[in-house]
């Protein structure tokens, strides 16, 4: 009987326990939802390098940006960005990296020369953006001089095809003559 009376405590006690439980407080809730609410409005439309809370959400919001944007986009940034400024130049230089494959070399030439000047929390992901524009350069380089490869084989093979035809022309004219005679 001791294990019944038991077993009616703890079920009631599992049924009603939650109100026993310490509870996190309104004030508490209150709190989280203002801490949360307080942060940072990040997303600058230029980017710098001023706002240390907003530095990598800036720049990654403007990558994508440039990324996303049209070429008319990227025109009006680039014009926007023209100056000396280290973080102008960068910023300059995601723009030209999301261009047309013409502005590749200097949008590289950009980060190669501004990148040490990056404060550092921001340089890994300038390195990251200078890597991957190098393999793009590398891959443009390596499809035009595969087209190339191409269009030499091609030449190469209508010159071998002419060159088979007049032997072929040739052998005719002689098995023509041997049947005449």
């Amino acid at each position: 009987m001791n294990a019944r009376a038991l077993m009616v405590c703890l079920a009631a006690a599992w049924l009603t326990g939650c109100q026993w439980l310490p509870a996190q407080s309104r004030d508490d809730v209150a709190e989280t939802t203002v801490a949360k609410v307080e942060t940072p409005n990040c997303y600058a439309e230029v980017p710098g390098f001023a706002d240390e809370t907003c530095l990598l959400r800036d720049w990654v919001a403007f990558g994508l940006a440039s990324q996303r944007g049209d070429g008319e986009w990227r025109e009006r940034m680039r014009e926007r960005l023209v100056g000396t400024q280290t973080e102008t130049r960068l910023a300059r230089a995601v723009v030209m990296s999301w261009g047309p494959p013409s502005q590749w070399k200097q949008a590289s030439e950009l980060f190669k020369a501004d990148l040490h000047a990056a404060p550092p929390r921001l340089q890994p992901l300038l390195r990251y953006w200078l890597n991957e524009i190098e393999r793009r350069r590398d891959q443009q380089h390596r499809l035009a001089s595969s087209e190339q490869a191409r269009d030499a084989l091609v030449e190469e093979k209508e010159a071998l095809a002419q060159k088979l035809d007049a032997l072929t022309d040739i052998e005719r004219n002689i098995n023509s003559r041997q049947r005449t005679e």
